[in-house]
């Protein structure tokens, strides 16, 4: 099972970058990211969407293990407040 679960996750991001790919030929047009009163530099679409996508892929991998590691805080500290 776990061979199948790697398998599909490099598909996914075997896709991801080919799309990436494509868009990025295709959409070449420069755009700049705006964020309440801050602006970046020109990029072009493609750069960003590949940007954007990498972020996700590393946030996503490391959002289950500060979940795990959260998870198993609030076992210790229910049983530490529980009188017997």
């Amino acid at each position: 099972m776990k061979t199948f679960t790697s398998l599909l996750t490099s598909l996914i991001v075997a896709i991801w970058i080919g799309a990436i790919a494509i868009l990025s030929i295709q959409n070449i047009t420069p755009v700049s990211l705006k964020f309440l009163t801050l602006e970046s530099i020109q990029l072009p679409v493609g750069l960003v969407l590949a940007f954007s996508v990498g972020i996700g892929l590393i946030v996503g991998a490391i959002a289950p293990i500060l979940w795990q590691l959260d998870g198993g805080r609030r076992e210790r500290y229910r049983y530490e407040d529980e009188d017997f």
